[in-house]
């Protein structure tokens, strides 16, 4: 009869996540750290700000995470036991790793991504390693809001308002506030609120400006920015921020965010090149704010382009485009996570690599919490047209009646398609889905199959 050892708890837990880099609100780090080990899900639920948090007892880790950054762990073997390896990037894992004379062991898709709103549990992680235990701490409830736009509106940009002056009282009074701005309806509330919040808080707002990136001259952003701001007699914020179409390059954005989705590295292509063209132009700037979460919340994605959609499975699942379809879903990916979980490496890589603190209000839990409880199912009646809709009547009757301002709305376009020619843009990302796939592995050391 053959004896099966029993598994060997964690012999050591390596956290290589800057103490330095949580952002929270209202707790020190220890603190949250401990709601994260042994608090119930409303103590997790009120750990407020950016985050990326693990905590031990003995054989007991867990880990939690907020929506706008990744974290992601890794198990390696040893003499002693496993070792636990925490990080923010898979690179990270691997350097510190091979540091460690263990880097045969790697391979990017043995990594794992702690999914937001989760808090992650391993015990007794040995040979073989048992799977985690997810337990949610935000489940909002669903379409328990009146089918009043006026009060929704009302509702959604009150969140959005509190959200941002508490973060805003946290940033120091004489740092400079960029916005990372097209003129769209997420990036034009967020630099209204945030004007506002300025004004409310007797703070200057000369400190703030709104950044559109212009690739070889821009695309149709830079006019829609600039007649955002003149309707509103804000003009004088605007700055363009131009590049050249030969530093697009989206294999090296597929390096960065260590992902191969083609709009997300399209997206992360025009990310981190306004983040380095701001960088260059402004070496001490550190904050920078952007919109991203707000197509996730009010459901403002073409549905026609995803096969596995219908207008039925958008509204009637919860969280669905910052989750995915949840992680006891076939679908779910364990290496990624899903939904905007998976996707806010877009934006928070590319804020990271040119050292911005990146701050989007429409990714904190008050304020997706007002967005589930809007009754999406009975304000559209199963119209795709009433769903895209519905966004800029929400957000312009919020910032009519909480703000003072007439916001103005345009049609939907993508951060890639906005900020370059159609032409620049079909040139730049002429790649094969597969290849960035590919080059994501051979970054790594491994070879593609």
């Amino acid at each position: 009869m053959v004896s099966l050892a029993a598994p060997k708890p964690i012999a050591r837990l390596i956290d290589l996540v800057e103490p330095a880099s949580q952002e929270l609100l209202d707790m020190e780090v220890e603190e949250a750290r401990r709601r994260v080990l042994e608090g119930a899900p409303e103590e997790v639920l009120a750990i407020r700000g950016s985050f990326a948090l693990v905590g031990r007892s003995g054989e007991r880790v867990k880990l939690a995470r907020s929506l706008d950054r990744p974290l992601r762990y890794f198990l390696a073997k040893e003499e002693a036991g496993p070792m636990l390896v925490v990080a923010e990037t898979m690179r990270e894992i691997l350097d510190f790793l091979t540091a460690e004379g263990y880097e045969k062991q790697f391979h990017p898709t043995y990594c794992r991504m702690v999914p937001a709103h989760h808090v992650m549990e391993l015990q007794l992680v040995g040979c073989p390693d048992p799977n985690p235990v997810c337990r949610r701490f935000f489940d909002p409830p669903r379409a328990v809001l009146p089918a009043d736009l006026d009060a929704i509106g009302e509702r959604y940009v009150s969140a959005l308002y509190q959200e941002t002056r508490d973060w805003l009282a946290r940033v120091p009074e004489d740092e400079p506030l960029g916005v990372a701005f097209s003129g769209g309806i997420d990036s034009g509330s967020v630099f209204l609120t945030i004007y506002r919040a300025l004004l409310d808080a007797g703070q200057s707002p000369a400190r703030l400006k709104a950044f559109v990136l212009a690739v070889d001259g821009g695309g149709e952003d830079v006019e829609q920015a600039r007649e955002f701001l003149r309707r509103l007699d804000l003009e004088l914020f605007l700055e363009t921020i131009e590049v050249s179409a030969e530093e697009l390059d989206p294999l090296e954005a597929v390096a960065l965010i260590e992902d191969y989705k083609p709009l997300d590295v399209e997206c992360a292509v025009m990310g981190l090149n306004l983040a380095r063209g701001i960088r260059r132009r402004y070496p001490e700037w550190r904050y920078l704010i952007d919109g991203d979460g707000g197509d996730e919340n009010l459901k403002d994605y073409p549905i026609e382009d995803n096969e596995e959609l219908t207008i039925r499975s958008v509204v009637n699942n919860s969280m669905l485009y910052q989750e995915g379809w949840g992680v006891e879903a076939i679908k779910h990916s364990l290496t990624y996570s899903g939904g905007f979980s998976r996707a806010c490496v877009r934006t928070w890589a590319p804020a990271r690599r040119h050292g911005f603190r990146s701050f989007s209000p429409f990714t904190r839990p008050a304020v997706i919490a007002v967005a589930e409880a809007i009754p999406f199912a009975e304000l559209t009646g199963g119209s795709h047209a009433a769903l895209y809709d519905l966004k800029g009547e929400v957000m312009a009757r919020g910032m009519r009646s909480v703000l003072g301002f007439e916001l103005p709305v345009f049609p939907k376009r993508r951060f890639q398609h906005g900020a370059a020619s159609a032409e620049t843009a079909a040139s730049a990302f002429a790649v094969e889905p597969a290849r960035y796939r590919s080059h994501l592995l051979e970054s790594f050391g491994v070879e593609a199959r």
